[in-house]
């Protein structure tokens, strides 16, 4: 079964109609209503929603990060650098992830893109 993906609200509305396009189940912070929430807010609705969370944010990151360390559970981050990643390479990776993947195997990780 594949993993749905939760879109941080800094993220090109281009790769969401990437993901789209190729049938990957995405929402976006701003269609869940979420767009003026924190980043710790928004990965609390992600895993309650049993999905991963794309951003190009390093605050959330870091939040992910002390979620770890803490043992604080998480349905899983990806992240890419806003200058290390071309929108192609985002959505190719991203759907990569989704389709492969499952929740219970993204649970508590933060995976890196490009994935190389």
């Amino acid at each position: 079964m594949s993993v749905g993906v939760y879109m941080d609200h800094h993220v090109p509305a281009s790769i969401t109609r990437g993901l789209r396009r190729c049938s990957v189940d995405v929402l976006t912070a701003k269609e869940d209503g979420a767009s003026n929430w924190d980043d710790e807010r928004l990965l609390e609705r992600a895993t309650r929603l049993r999905r991963i969370i794309f951003t190009q944010d390093d605050d959330l990151l870091t939040i992910g990060r002390e979620w770890q360390d803490s043992g604080r559970e998480f349905a899983g981050i990806v992240y890419a650098h806003q200058l290390h990643i071309t929108i192609g390479q985002a959505i190719r990776d991203l759907e990569l992830i989704a389709e492969i993947m499952t929740a219970e195997e993204m649970a508590n990780r933060i995976e890196f893109l490009p994935i190389r």
